[in-house]
């Protein structure tokens, strides 16, 4: 189901109660075992990215301290990787920070036998690698990646503010290639970059008319890291979150509403109302990518004082003999 701007502003603009119940009564309807999925992101390959990105600590046009490293390899990842599982995690997300990737570069070879060995845990692949072609997106859906992350940000009108290095219609193209290739789309925004509530249901839109729809919608709230453009933008106010979880699961009842960055910024009584609210994923750990996240043993309180449990992995780990990163 499509929604226009239109009828999102209507949504939106609902009182607060009426809408959260509305959302919650949309959720439980497609998400009837109450649980909450939890998902680790690991940067690959941190820093120096060619890209200007005004919200981001890894660009190399700005100067924040992070420093450019290697792409981490498949022996490094994978003992990571197996930590998520027994941790609890179900999906595992790895991210690069560079511009995309081309079938003959050695480091894009070196991500195919990672993936590989990663996809034989049992756990949902996701990567984001930035911008893809065809031929990159099926080799990527061969080597066993269940999803391809790879975030709008904004509204189309307001992205060339945030970003002038690649535009809208290329960040689309991508997703089309991840589309056709029949990976399932991670794709969301950021919120609390200068943006209006109109650009965000603007993105909301875009993302609604998407065919097929995201599986996963991460709504991100700005991390204002020191030495980016943005690095003076205020906390999101949590109540313009909640109501954004809310019109994005009434609008996108089968998707994750993944809870991203930003939670460092959340109350308990904060991220309970996004929960209320629709969102039924939350990504697990004490770091995403360059930002720090709230501690595993807390998320797993307080999910179990909302009587919340977290989802089972979805198959089973295949017995392997060796090494797997061959």
């Amino acid at each position: 189901m499509s929604f226009s701007l239109a009828a999102l502003e209507t949504i939106y603009h609902t009182p607060f109660f009426d809408l959260i119940k509305r959302s919650n009564a949309v959720h439980q309807e497609h998400w009837k075992n109450n649980d909450v999925q939890l998902c680790t992101l690991l940067s690959v390959k941190t820093g120096g990215c060619s890209e200007n990105c005004s919200y981001c600590a890894q660009s190399a046009h700005y100067k924040t301290g992070v420093k450019a490293e290697k792409l981490m390899t498949c022996d490094e990842i994978l003992p990571l990787a197996e930590a998520a599982k027994k941790n609890g995690s179900t999906r595992f997300c790895m991210g690069a920070a560079w511009k995309g990737v081309r079938t003959a570069d050695a480091k894009f070879q070196e991500m195919l036998k990672t993936i590989r060995a990663v996809s034989q845990l049992g756990m949902e692949v996701c990567v984001t690698l930035g911008h893809l072609g065809e031929e990159e997106a099926h080799q990527l859906k061969e080597a066993g990646v269940t999803a391809y992350n790879h975030n709008l940000d904004t509204s189309p009108e307001y992205y060339s503010k945030i970003v002038t290095t690649h535009t809208y219609e290329d960040r689309l193209n991508t997703i089309a290639a991840v589309q056709r290739a029949g990976m399932s789309v991670c794709c969301g925004g950021i919120i609390g970059m200068g943006e209006s509530e109109t650009d965000r249901l603007r993105l909301l839109e875009v993302l609604c008319n998407l065919d097929p729809a995201p599986t996963s919608v991460p709504i991100n709230c700005l991390m204002a890291m020191p030495g980016t453009p943005l690095e003076g933008q205020p906390p999101i106010d949590i109540f313009e979150l909640v109501k954004l979880v809310a019109a994005t699961r009434i609008a996108l009842p089968k998707a994750r509403v993944r809870l991203s960055a930003g939670r460092t910024h959340l109350s308990a009584e904060g991220q309970a109302l996004c929960f209320f609210a629709g969102a039924n994923s939350i990504f697990y750990g004490d770091k995403l990518l360059t930002a720090s996240n709230p501690e595993a043993n807390n998320d797993l309180a307080l999910l179990e004082k909302l009587h919340l449990t977290p989802t089972l992995g979805p198959v089973p780990m295949p017995h392997h003999e060796g090494s797997a990163c061959q």
